[in-house]
């Protein structure tokens, strides 16, 4: 494990970055030792001994279908093919050969544009890049990935406002931040060594703003493993902590902006020579009440003036956020309302401020980077087309969401996974599994099972298994949050049978495309040759075509904006305005935030525990004690929880001091039967926020067993 989590590869959780060339356990400051629960677990995942093929083979269907994603996650590693024909009650392994020939087979029978591709952040630039062009070549722009149900909003919200959808920021900017908004998210748990820098800022006298419907206890004191200090006795992270009603952030961001203005502490200057649509905002902050502000945020009056203070007294401010403000129907625009409080007081476009969205997966943002999108932007388009002297087709891509719901209608036959639990990731999953059970061919490539292989059933499903990043024979990069790319060196494998995303990929593309096909898929096989065709291609990856002699990670040019240049048309940052959406819900109802555990990362589920929140099952609602009460529920008693989605019966109700009242959590993805299809128009991010639930008590087990009982006594 030691050797492992220390050889020379990128950490392979969230998207922070750690690792590469330094080593692992190491930042982009050069800062050691960065140890964080969530690789020890991923690591320990791939330490598995082989098991999950045995698993698909001895348990059938309908068993798989109740187990969850922790006993699938930890059924050992996929080692050999597998086939599930409808029908059939169990998998069958398969020989590689037949694998590819069915899918080969499969993808000839099909209209391109009859197929998805969905592609995860596990994998590397180099598989990402390959698989999207093997898609288009095919025929197709139904080619997505795994942002559009996390951080899309953030890229549409950003785009427009600065012209870049990644972080302004560097690593060492938050280090030297004086104030931190860390905005609807759960660095703790989900992002844990953001914590370290939380630390610094904190050690240097800086001061945390929190804003979360609930008390995460890592938000308000946490302990650095690297730090021995902390270590032992904790470091004190928010400053002040905030509790928005969920779905109440964009009337709060607006009234932080308002109260700012009201104190006169702006950057006019800033603003007038910057940024574009001023007067217009401003216009619309004075117009704005501030009853219509704390009455659609949850948020007193007072609490925003205490934020905007903090705010007004800072020199150096970074924005920070997570899914709590992208997973809304209006996801986007709270994005753009965080650009707005930036552009504000002129935190944007120097150094030690600026903001930055904290995404998921280790390799999540470079995915995308490399041109997994439905719509290319027109530069790839064009030196795509130009460098490798190939046609790409210009028809309508469909994003994730729009993909499933094509297969839904029968209009989509063949999808193609490349990393992930798609399945798991939707929301109304009984809509997800009746949408891919309508496909013919539904391939997944993985390492270990996920509920997908249990619930996202075709006609045929074929799992083919790959060797985990730190097992690949060649050198992979990946690129962090911080727009920073590394370079992994891979290593020995640890299982015979799995085979590399580049291998599998080029295989199948040369099986499907035959000799005609303009990319040499041979040569593809050599990771320096993808490297190079990224180079040629993708803005700010030059670098990438010599990192294998250099060794020189670097920093993507262009997005980082320590200067007050936006990459929007008239070089200008864009202000936008908004409309204030209401609260959701009655009395009889709750508004719902579908959470991961300290245990888990998206979809997987490494523990049953939730360590943080001291939960130890999964099958639970956190609910206020008052909310308990009010409803005529108790602590512990089984309950039906109801969506005009679905519903889960057999849930657990626990008392949650640090829940808003009106507002109640429950588990990713489990939760996501709850779910509706609702989605930002702009972005197409379903609302995994703020879908609106009832309780409904269920009969008593022990109470019927005594009734029953005393039934036997009196007959």
């Amino acid at each position: 494990m030691w050797k492992s989590l220390r050889s020379k590869n990128t950490c392979k959780t969230c998207a922070v970055g750690m690792g590469g060339q330094s080593g692992g356990m190491v930042n982009e400051t050069g800062r050691s030792l960065e140890m964080c629960k969530k690789s020890v677990q991923a690591m320990a995942a791939d330490l598995q001994e082989a098991g999950a093929c045995e698993h698909l083979e001895s348990h059938a269907i309908s068993q798989l279908k109740k187990q969850t994603p922790y006993q699938l996650e930890h059924a050992g590693r996929l080692t050999h093919p597998m086939l599930y024909e409808k029908g059939k009650d169990f998998y069958r392994r398969i020989e590689w050969d037949e694998a590819l020939g069915r899918i080969s087979t499969a993808l000839k029978e099909t209209s391109a544009d009859d197929s998805f591709w969905y592609f995860s952040g596990r994998s590397s630039n180099e598989a990402g890049f390959l698989l999207q062009l093997f898609a288009r070549l095919y025929g197709t722009n139904n080619v997505n990935n795994c942002s559009y149900y996390c951080h899309q909003a953030s890229g549409v919200g950003l785009s427009s406002a600065i012209g870049s959808g990644t972080a302004t920021v560097v690593l060492d900017d938050v280090e030297h931040a004086d104030l931190v908004f860390v905005i609807g998210g759960n660095p703790p748990s989900n992002h844990p060594r953001l914590m370290t820098t939380l630390m610094q800022v904190k050690n240097k006298k800086g001061k945390v703003v929190v804003v979360n419907p609930a008390v995460e206890i890592g938000l308000v004191n946490f302990k650095v493993p690297s730090n021995p200090f902390s270590l032992l006795f904790g470091t004190p992270i928010a400053d002040l902590y905030v509790q928005p009603h969920i779905g109440g952030d964009l009337a709060m961001l607006t009234g932080i902006a308002k109260a700012i203005k009201e104190m006169g502490a702006e950057d006019s200057a800033f603003l007038q020579q910057y940024c574009d649509g001023v007067e217009q905002w401003l216009a619309q902050l004075a117009a704005t009440s501030w009853d219509e502000i704390t009455t659609k945020s949850g948020v007193s009056e007072c609490e925003i003036r205490e934020m905007a203070s903090l705010y007004a007294k800072a020199k150096n401010v970074i924005f920070c956020w997570t899914m709590g403000i992208t997973h809304h129907a209006h996801g986007v625009q709270n994005v753009q309302a965080i650009a707005n409080l930036a552009m504000m007081r002129g935190m944007l476009g120097r150094p030690h401020a600026g903001l930055l969205p904290v995404r998921g997966h280790s390799n999540v943002q470079g995915i995308g980077s490399v041109g997994v999108t439905p719509k290319l932007k027109d530069a790839i388009f064009n030196a795509l087309e130009s460098e490798l002297k190939i046609k790409l087709p210009t028809t309508e891509g469909l994003d994730t969401l729009g993909c499933m719901e094509a297969t839904d209608r029968g209009e989509l036959s063949l999808g193609f996974c490349l990393g992930g639990n798609l399945y798991g990731s939707n929301p109304d999953l009984e809509f997800a599994a009746a949408s891919l059970s309508k496909l013919k061919t539904l391939v997944y490539i993985n390492t270990t099972l996920n509920t997908g292989h249990a619930h996202g059933l075709a006609d045929q499903t074929i799992i083919l298994p790959v060797l985990a990043r730190d097992e690949e024979a060649q050198s992979t990069t990946q690129e962090s949050m911080f727009n920073f790319v590394r370079l992994s060196d891979g290593g020995p494998r640890r299982h015979e049978g799995p085979r590399s995303e580049i291998d599998v990929i080029t295989d199948i593309a040369s099986n499907a495309l035959g000799t005609e096909s303009p990319v040499d898929w041979q040569a593809m096989k050599e990771a320096p040759n993808i490297r190079s065709a990224i180079g040629k291609t993708i803005p700010g990856f030059e670098r990438i075509a010599d990192i294998d002699e250099t060794k020189s990670e670097f920093q993507i040019n262009g997005r980082t904006f320590h200067t007050p240049q936006f990459s929007t048309p008239n070089g200008k940052a864009q202000i936008h305005r908004h409309h204030l959406p209401e609260l959701k819900g009655d009395e009889s109802q709750l508004r719902l935030m579908t959470v991961r555990s300290e245990g888990q990362f998206n979809t997987v589920v490494y523990e049953e525990t939730d360590i943080y929140r001291g939960i130890e099952r999964r099958d639970v609602i956190l609910i206020n004690p008052t909310d308990t009460k009010r409803l005529g529920f108790r602590h512990n008693q089984r309950v039906t929880v109801k969506s005009p989605t679905g519903e889960l019966k057999d849930i657990h109700i626990h008392n949650y001091d640090d829940i808003r009242a009106g507002n109640v959590l429950m588990y990713f993805p489990e939760a996501n039967v709850l779910v509706p299809r609702t989605t930002d128009p702009q972005s197409r991010t379903p609302a995994f926020k703020g879908a609106l639930v009832t309780l409904h008590a269920q009969p008593d087990p022990k109470r019927k067993n005594d009734d029953l009982k005393e039934s036997v006594v009196l007959g």
